[in-house]
C-alpha cells in the first residue's frame, strides 16, 4: 500500500502542473495532494467514489450521507462507472475460480485503457445481471468449474440470464472467451453456454468466442488481440486523466504481490519438507514451509501459491522408452527450442490426461481402436478418467515423431495450493499443505507433477503468489467462524486460526475437521489442540470415517449440531467449506440446508434462499476443487 501511495504521489506530482483544471487553484490542489499523501490505498479509492457521491448529489439534489455513503461504496468498487458513466464504457466481466480469468481480463483491461478505450473491469460475484440491460458493450472471460458448473458465488449471475427472467439485449455487442480443462466431457461448457444464450438474447458478436484448455495462455492472447483490434476503432475514449486512470496504473504496477508473478515466479527455497500423517496412514500428506525472503510476496488467508512444478524424471524417461524416442531429439514448444527430455520435464503436461492428446495421438500412430473410442462420450469418460498419458501409450503402443509428441501433449501449468500459514505469524514464509498423489494402477506406478515434486528434495520452488479474494475472513473480529474441511482441505483454516490469534479476534472460531483416522491422519492435531486451550479456538469437531464401523464424515457432524451451528449463524458466523467438489461440497451444503431448515423451521426452498442470502452477504464462501 505505501509503494502504491508513494506511486500516486509521483504521479500526481508530475500531471499537477499542466493537467489541473483551471477552476482547481494552487491551495486547493495542494490540499488535496496533502490528503491524498495519508491515505493508503484502500482509502484512496474509497474516497474517489465518495466525493463521486457527493458531486451526483450536488447535481440531483441534496441526499442523506448514508445513501452518499452508498454510491461511494459502490463507485469504489468500479470507478469507471462512476466517473465515465457518460461515455459508456467497454465492460470487462469476468467469472474466475482459480485466478486465470481475471488476470486475462486485467490484461484486457490495461490494453484497452492503453489505446485510449474506457473500460469497466468487474467479477460476475458482483455484477448485477438486470444491468445488462443497459449495457452496450462487453466482454466476457468465464471458466466451467467442476461438472460444468459456473465458478462459486456467479450462481446467481448465470441463474438470471438463463431464466425467463432475462431481458432481450439487442443493444449489446460482446465477445466471449471461455476457459476449461479438456479432460473433462463438459470443456467450456459454461463458456459456450453464455455465448450461446447472449446471441439468442439479440446481443450482437463482435468477435468470436474462444475456448481455451488448460494452457491457455496463447489462445487467450489471439482472443484478446482480436477483441481489442475489434473494439477501439469505435470505442469512446477515456479521459486524460481521471481516479479510475490513476486507479488503472496502480493495479498496473502491480505492487501488491511484487515483481514476482505467474509468469515471472520467485524461486523460493524450501525450509521444511514433513511427513505430517502417520506410518499407518494410506496417504502421504507433507508440511512445506517456502521461503519468500528477498521476494515482496505478500498474501492475505485465503490466497493460494502457485507452484511450477517439474515432472518426475522417471516417467519422462518411462515415456522415451515405451516410444522409442530419443531424449536429445530437437523440439519446439511454444516457439522455442529444447531436447524432447528437458520438454518432458519442464514443459508439457506428462501427467494429466486430455481427450485433445488422445485424438493427436489416435491419429499420429494411426490408432483405429483409440478412434473407435473416441467416437462414443460414455466409452471415452470411462476411458480417460482412471488413465494417465503413459497408460494410453502403453496400451496402444504406436510410432509418434518427437515433434508431433511434443504438439500432441499440453503444456505443463502450475497447481495451486492454499495458504496454510499467516504472513503475519510466520514474516517471509509460505506454508503449504500437500496430499502427496502417489498410486499403483494397470500395473504401474502413477504420480501427481506438483505433489511429486514438493515431495522431492528439491530445494527451490518457482512460486507466485494467487489472490483469492472470495475466501476472506470477516473484517470484524467480533464474528463468528466456522470452517469445515476434509484432508487437505484444512490447509486454509491454519492461516485463518493464525491470523485471527494475532489480531485478537474475538467472534470465536470453530473448526469442523474429517479425515481418515484420527492416529494416522489428523492433520496439525497438536496446533488444534493448543489453539483449542489457549481460546483461540472455541469449538474443535472432528469426524473419522475409518475409525467405526460405520462411516462419519463431516456432514454427520453438522447434522448432530445442527442447533449450535444455526445458532451460530443468526448470531452472524461466517461459515466457510474447503474441499473437494464432486462429493465433499454438495453433501456440506444439503447438510448446511438441512440444519438450517430443520432448526429454523423454514422450508426446503426458503433454507436454500437463506443459505444463498448468506452467499450475497459473502458470509457463506467455498473454495473447492
Amino acid at each position: 500500500m505505501a509503494a502504491f501511495a508513494n506511486e500516486m504521489e509521483l504521479d500526481m506530482s508530475a500531471v499537477r502542473a499542466k493537467d489541473a483544471p483551471s477552476f482547481i487553484d494552487r491551495d486547493t490542489l495542494e490540499r488535496l495532494d496533502t490528503l491524498a499523501r495519508n491515505l493508503d490505498r484502500d482509502q484512496l479509492i474509497w474516497s474517489s467514489g465518495y466525493l463521486a457521491g457527493l458531486a451526483a448529489a450536488r447535481g440531483a439534489g441534496d441526499r442523506p450521507l448514508a445513501a452518499l455513503a452508498t454510491h461511494a461504496g459502490s463507485a469504489a468498487a468500479h470507478p469507471a462507472a462512476a466517473l465515465a458513466a457518460e461515455t459508456s464504457p467497454w465492460l470487462i466481466l469476468y467469472a474466475t475460480e482459480t485466478g486465470n480469468c481475471r488476470r486475462i481480463a486485467q490484461s484486457l483491461d490495461e490494453q484497452l485503457r492503453g489505446a485510449g478505450v474506457a473500460t469497466q473491469l468487474a467479477d460476475l460475484r458482483d455484477y448485477d445481471a438486470k444491468a445488462l440491460r443497459r449495457a452496450r458493450q462487453a466482454t466476457f472471460v468465464v471458466a466451467t468449474h467442476g461438472l460444468g458448473d459456473p465458478p462459486e458465488g456467479t450462481e446467481a449471475f448465470f441463474e438470471f440470464l438463463m431464466g425467463d427472467r432475462a431481458p432481450r439485449l439487442e443493444q449489446l455487442r460482446y465477445s466471449v472467451l471461455a476457459l476449461g480443462d479438456s479432460s473433462y466431457e463438459e470443456f467450456c461448457a459454461i463458456g459456450r453456454e453464455l455465448d450461446e444464450r447472449l446471441e439468442a438474447l439479440g446481443a450482437k458478436r463482435i468477435h468470436d468466442r474462444a475456448d481455451c484448455d488448460v494452457d491457455f495462455d496463447d489462445t487467450a492472447n489471439a482472443w484478446r488481440e482480436g477483441v481489442v483490434r475489434a473494439i477501439k476503432e469505435s470505442a469512446p475514449k477515456e479521459p486524460r486523466l481521471t481516479v479510475a486512470t490513476l486507479h488503472a496504473h496502480g493495479a498496473a504496477a502491480d505492487s501488491k504481490h511484487g515483481a514476482f508473478t505467474r509468469a515471472n515466479p520467485f524461486a523460493a527455497e524450501v525450509l521444511v519438507n514433513q511427513k505430517i500423517t502417520g506410518r499407518d496412514s494410506s496417504k502421504d500428506v507433507r508440511h512445506i514451509e517456502l521461503s519468500l525472503e528477498g521476494s515482496e510476496l505478500v498474501y492475505a488467508p485465503g490466497d493460494a501459491i502457485g507452484v511450477w512444478p517439474e515432472n518426475p524424471p522417471a516417467l519422462a524417461d518411462a515415456l522415451l522408452k515405451l516410444l522409442k524416442l530419443e531424449g536429445e531429439a530437437e523440439v519446439k514448444v511454444g516457439g522455442e527450442s529444447s531436447s524432447l527430455r528437458d520438454a518432458l520435464l519442464k514443459r508439457l503436461e506428462i501427467t494429466k490426461l486430455s481427450r485433445g492428446f488422445v485424438q493427436a495421438y489416435a491419429d499420429a500412430t494411426k490408432s483405429e481402436e483409440l478412434k473407435k473410442l473416441l467416437a462414443s462420450s460414455e466409452a471415452s469418460r470411462e476411458y480417460l478418467a482412471p488413465r494417465q498419458i503413459i497408460d494410453v501409450v502403453a496400451e496402444h503402443p504406436g510410432a509418434i515423431a518427437p515433434q508431433q509428441l511434443a504438439e500432441a501433449l499440453r503444456k505443463l501449468t502450475p497447481r495451486l495450493y492454499s495458504v496454510a500459514s499467516s504472513l503475519e505469524a510466520n514474516p517471509d514464509e509460505a506454508h503449504l499443505t500437500v496430499g502427496v498423489v502417489s498410486y499403483e494402477r494397470f500395473g504401474r506406478g502413477h504420480a501427481g507433477a506438483a505433489s511429486a515434486f514438493l515431495a522431492s528434495d528439491t530445494r527451490k520452488v518457482p512460486v507466485y503468489v494467487e489472490a483469492n479474494d472470495h475466501f476472506r475472513l470477516p473484517v470484524d473480529g467480533a464474528a463468528p467462524v466456522v470452517m469445515i474441511g476434509a484432508g487437505t482441505g484444512v490447509a486454509p483454516y491454519r492461516a485463518f486460526v493464525q491470523h485471527r490469534k494475532l489480531e485478537g479476534a474475538s467472534g470465536g472460531d470453530w473448526l469442523i475437521f474429517g479425515d481418515r483416522t484420527m492416529r494416522s491422519d489428523f492433520l496439525y492435531q497438536i496446533e488444534w489442540l493448543r489453539h483449542l486451550k489457549e481460546g483461540a479456538l472455541k469449538r474443535l469437531t472432528v469426524a473419522f470415517s475409518r475409525d467405526q464401523a460405520h462411516k462419519v464424515y463431516v456432514q454427520d457432524r453438522i447434522a448432530e449440531h445442527a442447533a449450535e451451528l444455526y445458532d451460530w449463524l443468526e448470531r452472524g458466523a461466517h461459515v466457510y467449506v474447503c474441499g473437494e467438489a464432486e462429493n465433499m461440497a454438495p453433501a456440506v451444503h444439503a447438510a448446511l440446508a438441512r440444519a438450517v431448515e430443520k432448526i429454523g423451521g423454514k422450508s426446503a426452498e426458503q433454507a436454500e434462499e437463506y443459505l444463498q442470502r448468506l452467499k450475497a452477504e459473502k458470509r457463506y464462501q467455498r473454495d473447492v476443487y
